[in-house]
């Protein structure tokens, strides 16, 4: 049974370059399974490339704001899960 854990809310998205601005509301790491979910917007994805001022990171946490590359578009309001089994 997978378990959905609440990490973050998209706040803003780049069209051009594919990438969502995440606020955290807890840790994150680079491979965790994650879910973006919204009105329209359901994504389940692995966090393979994150960043915090223009700077590649392996793990963020709670109360940063990452840019993470995601595979589909997303919208401001969704919503970010952890995936965990």
């Amino acid at each position: 049974m997978v378990e959905k854990k609440l990490v973050g809310k998209v706040t803003h998205y780049y069209n051009k370059i594919g990438v969502a601005i995440v606020e955290l509301e807890d840790d994150l790491q680079q491979g965790d399974q994650i879910s973006i979910e919204g009105t329209t917007t359901n994504i389940q994805q692995i966090a393979d490339s994150m960043q915090i001022e223009h700077q590649p990171v392996k793990v963020a946490h709670k109360g940063d704001s990452i840019g993470l590359k995601v595979s589909d578009k997303v919208r401001p309001g969704d919503v970010v899960y952890k995936l965990e089994e």
